[in-house]
């Protein structure tokens, strides 16, 4: 059975055809004693056909394809022009021997072409990269270095390029310095308490708080130059008069022994370098907090960002601690007292940085393990959906967190806890309403816009037709319909005035100077009046022939 070999170089596809190996030796000892000597190598090797990349991006993309295990189309191409065909309904009579297993499958699942890479095709490939500008009599071995060369920047630079915001590489190198930062503001802080002491001892018991006490120790400088004056500037300092008050007093009646000018200046300084370390962790903290909001949210939310910033620096990456199980995060950080309890048979560590949680400390003596257990469950999963979601939200660390507290009313209080799968229901649907809501937001702002603009082209159309009408009706002589009503109205407001004067100076009620429409009235008032007072007398009769009947 005939072979080839495929090669996949920096500067395109090789297809060579081992026809000599007879002259070689078919063992993998006689190839490697071969692949030095040129000639010899030659006589068993030759070249078959070469496929060029068009470009620099086209190779990035071959390449990225080949490491992941995927035939190209123009791979495929490539293998279907240059090799054999066999006849229909039998098998190939020549194998492909490739450098990658997965590459050789995924060639075989799609073209049906046998390959194979065992340790003989390896040997066989070797010699023909070692060899591979001399067969390709147009290529310069210093062009093969250069495109080497640029293919190998930028598939390092593919396969590093990360989302700047999600880098976990500056959370490991924070939580490292804020640890030596704790440690070394510790000792410094000793030795300045311990070198102010000899001029100011009874400072220590008036003051515990190492920032506060090296604030003071560069305020003060010297206990002899204290006074009643400086007491305001001291309250703002400890935050309290009457510790004031004490220092100033405890300065007065000191058993301290003084000291040089020059050595006060060393303790003052030295003092402001502490206050600065001090300033400067604080910062580095809220550095810290920030990008865990941004890293690792989930996780952040449920655990801290302290507790899950020594978790994914204990693990490597953020991605290392995704794929860590349940059971190995638990006791991360612990690794020592394992192998210790399985060396010497004993009891395995419940918790390893786990333990700085305050859900464990917060569960009984009892309950320790069993929480530790239950937290470390419920970080992977945080940690999982941090590391492969593509959306950053803290909406499932909070559910996560809710679920611990549930657990610990139940070990507590006896409380039974919802669901696992009710809870990330619902932590889904608040995502997806919150999404929601955002739209909705944007599309209202959107129609707002529209609404105001329609509005006031509307009134603009309208105030340029109004500026035209108003000269028109002043040349018809025509009033509008809206001024003729408020003349009518004003002439009978006017004649109504008229009348009540008429009647003042008159003195009586019906005068025939009265508008028609008030006769008109009284008329109807009398008609009206008339047929009722028919009807009374009517009544009043036949009540009086009542009477008389009765009588």
């Amino acid at each position: 059975m005939a072979l080839y070999l495929l090669f996949e170089s920096a500067s395109g596809y090789g297809l060579f055809h081992a026809y000599g190996i007879d002259e070689i030796g078919q063992s993998v000892e006689a190839v490697r004693s071969s692949v030095l000597d040129l000639e010899r190598f030659g006589k068993a090797v030759k070249l078959t056909a070469f496929n060029p990349f068009s470009s620099a991006v086209d190779a990035l993309n071959q390449c990225n394809a080949i490491s992941e295990g995927i035939m190209t189309d123009e791979l495929r191409s490539f293998l279907e022009l240059n090799l054999p065909k066999p006849k229909e309904g039998k098998k190939a009579k020549y194998s492909l021997g490739v450098v990658e297993p997965k590459v050789g499958s995924h060639i075989a699942e799609v073209t049906g072409i046998p390959c194979q890479s065992n340790e003989f095709v390896q040997e066989l490939l070797r010699g023909v990269r070692l060899h591979f500008d001399r067969f390709i009599k147009e290529l310069k071995e210093s062009d093969l270095e250069k495109a080497q060369l640029g293919l190998g920047h930028s598939y390092s630079r593919a396969k590093v390029k990360f989302n700047v915001n999600r880098v976990d590489n500056m959370v490991i190198q924070a939580i490292f310095l804020l640890d030596t930062l704790d440690k070394d503001i510790n000792s410094f802080s000793m030795r300045v308490r311990e070198w102010f002491s000899w001029h100011f001892p009874e400072l220590v018991k008036i003051v515990n708080d190492n920032y506060l006490y090296a604030k003071l120790a560069k305020f003060i400088v010297n206990k002899s130059d204290l006074a009643e004056k400086d007491i305001p500037a001291l309250a703002d300092i400890v935050g309290d008069e009457d510790k004031a008050k004490e220092i100033v007093e405890a300065a007065k009646a000191s058993m301290g022994q003084d000291l040089s000018p020059v050595d006060l200046i060393n303790v003052q300084q030295f003092a402001q370098r502490v206050m600065n370390l001090s300033e400067y962790r604080k910062n580095l903290y809220e550095y810290l907090v920030t990008k865990m909001n941004d890293i690792a949210p989930n996780l952040t939310s449920l655990i801290g960002e302290v507790v899950g910033a020594r978790l994914i620096s204990h693990a490597g990456s953020l991605s290392n601690l995704a794929k860590c199980p349940a059971s190995t995060l638990q006791i991360l950080g612990a690794e020592k007292a394992l192998f210790r309890a399985l060396k010497t048979r004993g009891n395995t560590p419940k918790y390893g940085l786990i333990f700085h949680s305050s859900f464990i400390g917060r569960a009984s003596t009892k309950n320790k393990g069993r929480m530790a257990r239950y937290l470390a469950n419920k970080c992977s999963i945080a940690s999982r959906i941090d590391c492969y979601s593509e959306a950053s939200t803290s909406v499932f660390g909070q559910k996560l967190r809710e679920q611990v507290e549930e657990r610990l009313d139940f070990y507590d209080k006896g409380i039974a806890p919802r669901k696992n799968l009710d809870v990330m229901k619902a932590a889904i649907n608040s995502m997806v309403n919150g999404a929601s809501i955002d739209d909705d937001d944007n599309e209202r702002t959107d129609a707002s816009a529209k609404k105001s603009k329609k509005k006031k082209s509307k009134t603009e159309a309208d105030g340029d037709a109004m500026e035209l009408d108003k000269p028109s009706n002043a040349d018809d002589g025509e009033a509008e319909p809206g001024t003729e009503k408020k003349k009518k109205k004003k002439k009978h407001k006017l004649e109504e005035t008229q009348e009540q004067e008429n009647v003042a100076t008159n003195g009586d009620a019906e005068v025939s100077e009265t508008p028609k429409k008030k006769k008109k009235k009284s008329r109807e008032v009398s008609e009206d009046a008339e047929p009722k007072t028919a009807t009374e007398g009517k009544k009043k009769k036949k009540k009086k022939a009542m009477a008389e009947d009765d009588e």
